[in-house]
Formats: C-alpha cells, sequence, structure tokens
C-alpha cells in the first residue's frame, strides 16, 4: 500500500533503534512525561467535577432553588403556589419564611440563617428531611417553638434533642435606636447532616412560629420556595412568575446566596486545569529536545535523502510525524489511563491509605465520606486535543531545522 515518503520515514525512525541510548531515553520521559500530564489532568478535574455535583446536591438541596416573595407577608400562599405550578419548569412548591439572627446557648452565640417551613410541604422542595440524624423533622409543631439544627451547630454547642437555646433576632421598632433584639427561647427537636457548611449555619423552626416571631396575622408567611427541574434556569423562571403576579411581588434564587460560591469553585477548576497544562508543556519541551538530538543523529541520513531528491517539505514532514507519533502514544496511554483512573479513583485512594496507613481523605475536612469523581467526557476531549497539539507545535521548531541541513554538510558529519 502505497504511504507518503514522510509517513513512511518518520514512522521507521519511531520504531527504529539508535545508536545513542540517551535519545531513546529522553524519548522514552517525553513520552511518559506527557502520558502522566494528561493522566493527572483527567483524574484532577474529574475529582474537582465530583465536589462541584457534591457541593450541588448538597448544599442546593437545602437553599431553595427560586423563592416568590411577597413584598408584605402573604395571606394565601397556596394562591402563589398555584400560579407557580403552572409554569413547567417547576417542580414543587412550599411555603417559607426566613429570618437571620443569632443562636445563644450558655453564652456562647453564632449568626445562624433560619427557615420557617411546613414539615408536611417541606419534603416536595428539600432534602433535610432525608438527612436528619437525631429526632424528626415532623417534630416541629405549630406553637411549639421547636427547631432543627445542623450538625455542626450541634457539635459547637454540645446539644442534643431536647436541649434548649435562645434565638435573637432584630425587630424594627418606633422607639428611638430604631431596632431592638427580640429573644425566643426553642427547643431542639432534630439535629440534620448533609456534609456542607449549612450545617453550621441553617435552622429550621415552624412556618407558624417564624410568623409569629415576626409579630404576623396567623397563616401569613413571607413567600413561597419553588424546586424547579433546571435550576440554572431559576433567575429566569422566577422572575416570570413573580411578574406574572403583579408588583406585590418580588424574585428570588440561589444565585444570589451561593452564586459567589459555585462561580469560586469554577474559577479554581479553571486555574487548577491551567496549571495541570503546565505538565504537558514540559512534556512537550521534552519532546523539542528529542528531536533536536534525532537531527543531529541523524545527519547523514538527511543528506542521503536530500541527495537522493527528498524536498525540505518532505525532510520537515518526517521529523514532525516522528514527533506527533510520540505525542499521540504519549496521549492515547495516558488519555485511556486517566478515564480508568477516574472511574476508579475512591477505590485507589482506599488502596493508597491501606498501604499507606495514613487517612489521605477524612470527611470531616471535605465534608464527603468518600472521594467523588464524575468524568466529564467533553474534558478529556479538550485534554487529549492539548496535548497533541502541543505536541505537534514541539515538532516545527526541530523539523524545520532538519530540513535546513545541507547535504554537503550532512555527509561531512
Amino acid at each position: 500500500m502505497f504511504r507518503p515518503l514522510p509517513i513512511f520515514i518518520g514512522a521507521r525512525y519511531t520504531r527504529a533503534k539508535r545508536r545513542n541510548h540517551f535519545i531513546s531515553f529522553i524519548s522514552m520521559t517525553s513520552m511518559i512525561g506527557l502520558s502522566l500530564g494528561v493522566l493527572a489532568m483527567i483524574v484532577v478535574l474529574s475529582v474537582m467535577n465530583g465536589f462541584q455535583r457534591e457541593m450541588s446536591s448538597r448544599i442546593l438541596g437545602l437553599v431553595p432553588h427560586a423563592a416568590i416573595l411577597g413584598v408584605q407577608p402573604l395571606d394565601d400562599w397556596h394562591k402563589v403556589a398555584d400560579a407557580a405550578m403552572r409554569d413547567p419548569a417547576v417542580m414543587a412548591a412550599a411555603p417559607i419564611t426566613e429570618m437571620e439572627g443569632m443562636l445563644s446557648y450558655k453564652g456562647a452565640m453564632q449568626p445562624i440563617q433560619v427557615g420557617g417551613i411546613d414539615p408536611a410541604e417541606e419534603g416536595k422542595v428539600s432534602i433535610v428531611g432525608q438527612h436528619i440524624v437525631q429526632g424528626r423533622l415532623q417534630d416541629l409543631q405549630p406553637g411549639e417553638f421547636g427547631v432543627v439544627i445542623g450538625e455542626l451547630t450541634a457539635r459547637r454547642f454540645r446539644l442534643n434533642t431536647g436541649d434548649k437555646l435562645t434565638l435573637i433576632v432584630p425587630e424594627i421598632s418606633k422607639e428611638p435606636g430604631g431596632i431592638t433584639p427580640r429573644m425566643q427561647r426553642l427547643t431542639v427537636v432534630g439535629i440534620f447532616k448533609v456534609g456542607a457548611e449549612l450545617d453550621g449555619s441553617q435552622a429550621y423552626i415552624h412556618v407558624a412560629d417564624a410568623g409569629a416571631m415576626q409579630r404576623w396575622a396567623p397563616g401569613q408567611v413571607q413567600g413561597v420556595r419553588l424546586k424547579l427541574h433546571d435550576l440554572y434556569a431559576a433567575p429566569q423562571v422566577s422572575k416570570a412568575i413573580a411578574a406574572g403576579l403583579g408588583d406585590a411581588y418580588r424574585a428570588d434564587d440561589w444565585s444570589h446566596t451561593q452564586g459567589s460560591l459555585f462561580s469560586a469553585m469554577k474559577m479554581e477548576k479553571t486555574m487548577i486545569g491551567l496549571l495541570l497544562l503546565m505538565i504537558i508543556a514540559v512534556a512537550a519541551f521534552n519532546i523539542i529536545a528529542t528531536l533536536v538530538m534525532v537531527v543531529n543523529d541523524k545527519g547523514p541520513d538527511i543528506a542521503i535523502l536530500r541527495t537522493l531528491g527528498a524536498t525540505p517539505a518532505q525532510i520537515m514532514g518526517t521529523f514532525m510525524v516522528q514527533g506527533s507519533l510520540i505525542g499521540i502514544v504519549g496521549t492515547l496511554i495516558g488519555g485511556v489511563l486517566g478515564v480508568v483512573a477516574a472511574f476508579n479513583v475512591s477505590q485507589i485512594v482506599g488502596w493508597l491509605e491501606r498501604v499507606s496507613g495514613q487517612h489521605i481523605f477524612t470527611s470531616d475536612v471535605y465534608f464527603v465520606s468518600s472521594l467523588p469523581s464524575q468524568l466529564q467526557w467533553g474534558d478529556v476531549a479538550i485534554i487529549c486535543t492539548a496535548g497533541l497539539v502541543m505536541s505537534f507545535l514541539a515538532t516545527i521548531y526541530p523539523a524545520y531545522r532538519a530540513s535546513q541541513v545541507q547535504p554537503a554538510i550532512g555527509l561531512a558529519v
């Protein structure tokens, strides 16, 4: 079968044994370095995708995807919920009244975000009921001023179900000073643990108790919390629903409260990806060094080819093929190993922990019990393409030098 001269000779040069074993060693290290760089990028980005998925499911499982809030307390939240449910993007709706305050227990205090919820409706829009480790969400009863707190808050205050603590919330007053604190004794009826920072900053009381603390009429709530099919459509969906209800309503969504966190995670992934790309760049520089030494080693061969009629373009193509083959093989090996490692990262970490006797990954720090990984084939394609492009670019200068070798000088070497 006919093959172009540069491809035929370039492939032969790649397989041929060299007189200079150091060149073979550098060529092999270039391939290994490229493979390790591709492998590392695939595994690390997959783990970061896994962490982002876990944080999204846990944090946005507690935080409302979107909310329709009244400018004034709502007398009939069912009316708003029914209007929202007519939008096909909305999965479920439930009442909510949110407050910010301080929890106090035996002189210790911490800031807290308090959500007034209806336990009977909350399961439709939140995962908190699935993560109760003590007590029950249904133990939140109107008028009893029970509270469900996060595991970090319970650990910080050394609380268990049945213990009492004080909630302090600001209250706008007509008296001089404008704002006075309002205190309410609460009984811990449940503790939740979702494995995220919200375990130490979120608490839940009954929506009727939240209204009573705000001195609202019985049955009044702040708004309606929505769960959406596509949480990234929350800004558009919530604004459209609020606009349809009129000026007495406003829209809110998760991007206002948690958007900065996910933007930071996305930026972190980008920066780590760029840093790991430097590993591939170093391997590409090794390809340059390899081809420069090959060109010097093959000087007489180049001269003979030129004498036989090979053009500078064919000589250049020969060495570009050789360098590109190193890049292709290295990228393919790294890509395959990276995909396998990304699918089995938890098992690999567990094996390393057993062999070393050290805990590489601890749930107390990272909020998850096992190392999460989510392979995205788009990332794999981008990483492998970057490896191939860098390898190809690395061949241009040495190949150009080879094409400029003069036959007389090459034969004299």
